[in-house]
């Protein structure tokens, strides 16, 4: 052992380096920044593509399918998902794991333009985004003023104070929601127009021909030069009122004879409110590389100065929601889990060591690896989120293990009767390899899931990636700190009671005494007989059995993510599909004024005409509104947000009816909308539809299943007008020009601009609200021909209601819909396979339908898969460890027997505390593999020592219980202890780690009893059998490299082997 020799030579090495490590680990965490989860990107590009005006079936064909046909042929495509919704085409495109996506962005816009001149002439040109987590806002502000009235306040919001905003360093986007955009709005009557003899095409080729700015060229002398501009734009509403439009025989028609204009708002949207009071909300989203803690910061500092600046306007900015708070609660609260976590390890330490000093010795090793950690962390470009904080509060019991192991056989060494310098070179020395050993254990054991790749890992890498730095850091530290300061300050104690603490401590020595005679007894009792051996085996093994048996009786619930209590929720409703955003508006006031009456909520943000999930967001739908509601903290109130939003969705459709309800709660991934989903591919729609039907009302019967529904809504009003072309051509008409003209009439024309001073603003023709309202306004559209002719639509056209599809899914150029539900009351997991098991195996299933899991599901069998293969993977890394540790195949196996030991203690105790199987309680398992073989493999090596010295092995193996049971028992305890500020934390995000600390501490507990029991029995098993195949005589490589040997004469020349007797 070099370095504890160095170590106690030259101990300034050993403060040069920690001093150095310390100052560089300090420096790290200052630059790192903070963030809830790990970035992980959900890779894909998303194609967005507005088609004004046109059914969802009209986008379908023309829009959706050309571009997914386009993007079809990408590298590294997972899945490929359409949305067709009215006026808009969605499609994404989902990369696989580890796939490049500025590359995936950059080929998607080559693929997409090449097919630009395919898609209709009146379709807005498609959008590429990298969509990521973070589309939801990070912060939303409320904004509204004492002096300027709403256009105003829109105006100045729009124009000069959302650019500053999207200015902030980090922030990709700033929305508005509530308030409208100035407009001028031509309202023409169509009456009058009638009785003018004139069509709206005539009416909008005047007022947009008539506001036009002409650069007409220069006048020229031999010394100066002056240029001709005529300008035609208009200067006021007035001006365009007294436009003349027609001059027929002689006779003016101004446009104020036809129309009204009015310097108005765009008609109603969107409406926000905060609490009731009607506001603008301002909402901004951080891109996907920036750190939310840092943009939030540099929100907050802009708005101070916002605010001052426009003191004069009276503008106020009111923070209403800002997730970075919820960050920087969770990180605090594991921070002061990890020095309560230091504390009780620091308490343990004491007890077992007796001495302030020992206590002191080991307890170094803790910050000095801690800090270190730090410089790892950042140079992997780690951020301090719930996973790296988390792998740090675990690893205090582990830092402690290695420490300990080195002291206790240094204390052993001067028992003996050493010096102490001699003690800590030969303690640290004899024990090093064992050591290395126990800590690579732990190292392999979080490789496999750090190197591999997947949604899983991207989550659970930083953990791991920490956890194995501060281990082999606190390995360093173990072999250089604890030998140097043994060797200056190490003293042998011997107790006398003369003081409380020293009797207490005696007290404690006696019953752990107690206790390892009486573990010892029952091991003699056990390596008694085969019989015994044997039975003790297979009652172990049922018990195992029986431990497993609850998760397959529904014990142990299964999922992908533990749920997480934010205190926020989202009430959606959906009123039917023709309701306008008059109606939509007074029912959520209602709903606003109920949700008030609860004594839980705090704050409420209410947007009408949007929904924030889903692509909703993108486009106004008047028939739906949204409330975040934003309740109490946790522990003011009695129930949890899940149940509290539950609760308010039965009262709410309680009381509203004709309304459509959903609730979802904001977990750590933003809104939890839909964890059970399942997407139905048939060769056409209606199949689909009728197959998910079907599945639907099998899903609502199984309990625990809620808002269960179809993706796709049908019953969207519509008034359909079909032509007969021979007629239409017979009245002088052609399609382009009817087109054209409806269009303006129903839909507005908005290509003129109106300047008003540095701003243009839209000038929108159209009829005036009273010639909108019905279908005969539709009939009754007068068209004028080449002779002058007046003809209505309904001389050439049928024209009738009817309702189509507001949204259709495709799914891998398949026909598709999504079934949906949330689980409540029951894990995710649990919920989805008992639907499952109904439908799967395909008895009434369609010919060329499929079902194919989305969603949490899809996370779930990805992520269990991955974590699978990583348990395997570090079981086989363990086994490979020990088997260089003790040259031999066989030993090692009696060291993984301790693995199935720590998973009865496991299911007894997820079942026990109701923690399901998650990726964190998975995560758990495999860091138990090496919490748990390390104790076995202190029990295996000291027993191999004491048969090397001769003992025989039922006397080696209780001589290794007895000598190692102590540091076994250190390292258990102090990792338990570690563990139980975790275990019991209440505070922000604590429900992820609950259950992984729940694991590690069942785990040990019950791999602690049966370890010291079990490991030998198993070992003296394997032993017999050795003996009797006669495997046990073990070659002295060492003697027979220089044995003896008779030596022989070779033939003459001393070279050439005479071969012959």
């Amino acid at each position: 052992m070099k370095l504890a020799e160095i170590s106690i030579k030259r101990p300034s090495l050993v403060i040069v380096l920690f001093t150095l490590l310390t100052l560089g680990g300090l420096l790290s965490y200052s630059m790192m920044g903070y963030e809830l989860i790990p970035k992980f990107e959900t890779n894909m590009v998303t194609i967005s593509t507005v088609y004004p005006g046109a059914s969802p079936s009209e986008v379908e064909t023309s829009v959706t399918r050309k571009i997914e046909d386009a993007v079809g042929s990408l590298e590294n495509v997972k899945k490929v998902e359409a949305s067709s919704y009215e006026n808009l085409s969605v499609v994404m495109v989902v990369l696989n794991a580890g796939a490049d996506v500025d590359y995936a962005l950059n080929d998607a816009q080559r693929k997409v333009n090449a097919i630009l001149a395919d898609l209709p002439d009146d379709v807005d040109a498609p959008s590429l985004n990298k969509f990521s987590l973070d589309d939801l806002p990070i912060i939303t502000m409320s904004i509204s003023s004492d002096k300027l009235n709403n256009k105003e306040l829109y105006d100045l919001l729009d124009k000069k104070i959302e650019p500053i905003f999207s200015r902030v360093n980090g922030v990709a986007q700033v929305d508005l929601v509530g308030g409208q955009e100035r407009e001028i709005q031509v309202n023409i009557d169509d009456k009058k127009l009638q009785g003018y003899g004139l069509s709206i095409g005539e009416v909008q080729q005047v007022i947009l021909t008539s506001n036009l700015d002409f650069p007409t060229g220069s006048l020229k002398t031999r010394v100066n030069k002056s240029t001709i501009r005529l300008s035609g734009k208009y200067k006021s509403v007035e001006e365009m009122s007294n436009l003349v439009v027609s001059n027929k025989n002689g006779a003016q028609v101004r446009l104020s004879d036809v129309a009204t204009v009015f310097d108005a708002q765009k008609d109603v949207e969107k409406l926000a409110r905060f609490n009731q009071f009607p506001t603008i909300l301002m909402q901004v989203k951080k891109q996907s590389d920036a750190n939310a803690v840092a943009v939030s910061e540099s929100v907050q500092k802009t708005i101070d100065k916002v605010v001052k600046d426009y003191s004069a306007q009276g503008i106020n900015l009111k923070i209403v929601n800002d997730t970075t708070t919820f960050t920087l609660d969770s990180a605090n609260h594991v921070i002061f889990d990890l020095f309560l976590a230091i504390v009780l390890v620091a308490i343990i330490m004491l007890l077992f060591l007796h001495s302030v000093r020992n206590a002191f010795i080991v307890m170094v090793s803790i910050p000095a690896s801690l800090i270190a950690a730090f410089i790892g962390m950042y140079l992997m470009g780690y951020t301090l989120n719930l996973m790296s904080l988390l792998g740090l509060s675990l690893v205090v019991g582990i830092l402690v293990d290695d420490a300990i192991v080195v002291l206790e056989n240094i204390y052993r060494h001067m028992e003996m009767g050493k010096s102490k310098i001699r003690a800590a070179y030969d303690g640290a020395a004899e024990i090093g390899f064992t050591v290395a050993a126990i800590t690579l254990v732990i190292v392999v054991v979080f490789l496999p899931i750090a190197m591999s790749t997947g949604l899983v890992a991207n989550i659970l890498a930083q953990f791991c990636v920490t956890v194995v730095i501060a281990t082999l850091l606190s390995l360093l530290a173990s072999f250089t700190i604890i030998p140097w300061l043994s060797s200056r300050f190490g003293k042998l104690q011997h107790l006398t009671g003369k003081n409380a603490f020293e009797k207490f401590i005696l007290w404690f020595e006696k019953q752990l005494d107690n206790f390892t005679h009486w573990i010892t007894g029952l091991l003699e009792w056990s390596l008694r007989t085969t019989f015994r051996r044997i039975f003790t085996v297979a009652v172990t093994f049922v018990v195992l059995i029986m431990s497993f048996m609850l998760v397959k009786f529904g014990f142990i619930g299964s999922e992908f993510f533990p749920k997480t209590d934010r205190g926020q929720f989202l009430v959606q409703m959906e009123l039917p599909k023709d309701a306008t955003i008059e109606k939509t508006n007074q029912i959520t006031l209602e709903v606003e004024k109920f949700l008030r009456k609860d004594k839980d909520v705090v704050d409420l943000i209410t947007t009408v005409g949007q929904q924030s999930t889903g692509f909703g967001g993108a486009q106004a739908t008047t028939y739906q509104s949204e409330v975040q509601v934003n309740l109490t903290d946790k522990s003011e109130r009695s129930e949890s947000t899940d149940i509290k939003s539950a609760k308010v969705k039965r009262a709410l459709e309680e009381k509203f009816t004709g309304v459509e309800f959903k609730t979802a709660p904001i977990g750590i991934m933003g809104a939890v909308n839909a964890p059970i989903e399942m997407v139905v591919t048939a060769p056409d729609n209606a199949t689909a539809v009728k197959e998910a039907t079907r599945i639907l009302n099998l899903l609502k019967k199984v309990p625990g299943a809620v808002d269960a529904e179809l993706s796709t809504d049908t019953g969207n009003p519509e008034v359909q007008v079909n032509l007969d072309r021979d007629k239409m051509a017979s009245l002088g008409l052609n399609l382009s020009s009817v087109g054209q003209a409806m269009q303006t009439a129903f839909n507005g024309n908005t290509d003129g601009k109106f300047k008003a001073g540095e701003y243009e603003y839209d000038i929108n023709i159209r009829f005036a609200d009273n010639s909108r309202k019905s279908i005969e306004d539709v009939k009754n559209l007068i068209f004028t021909n080449s002779q002058g002719q007046q003809i209505r639509l309904s001389q050439f056209a049928d024209v009738k209601m009817g309702s189509g599809p507001s949204l259709l899914e495709r799914r891998d150029k398949s026909p598709s819909v999504k079934v949906k539900a949330k689980a409540v009351g029951r894990p995710v997991g649990d919920v989805a396979n008992e639907w499952a098991n109904q439908f799967m195996d395909g008895k009434d299933k369609p010919a060329g339908v499929d079902y194919i899991w989305s969603g949490d599901m899809e996370n779930q069998q990805e992520g269990f898969g991955t974590l699978g293969i990583a348990l395997l993977a570090a079981i086989v890394l363990v086994y490979l460890v020990m088997v260089s540790l003790y040259d031999s195949f066989v030993y090692p196996f009696v060291v993984l027997f301790s693995i199935p030991l720590a998973m009865i203690g496991v299911m007894l105790i997820l079942a026990l505390t109701g923690n399901s199987l998650n990726i964190f309680t998975m995560l758990g398992m495999i860091m138990l593999i090496g919490l748990v073989a390390k104790n076995a493999i202190l029990i295996v090596d000291f027993t191999n020592a004491r048969k090397a010295a001769g003992v025989n092995t039922h006397d080696a193996l209780i001589q290794a219980n007895h000598a190692r049971l102590r540091p076994i028992l250190m390292t258990t305890i102090a990792m338990i202890f570690g563990m139980l500020p975790i275990a019991l934390a209440n505070g922000a995000g604590a429900e992820m780690n609950k259950g992984l600390a729940w694991v590690i501490i069942g785990g040990l507990t019950s791999s602690l009893f049966l370890t010291l029991i079990i490991v030998p029995i198993v070992y003296s098993l394997f032993d017999s059998v050795l003996v009797k195949m006669g495997k046990d005589e073990k070659v002295d490589y060492e003697a027979e490299m220089k044995a003896d040997y008779v030596h022989k004469e070779l033939s003459e020349d001393g070279y050439t082997p005479k071969h012959l007797d």
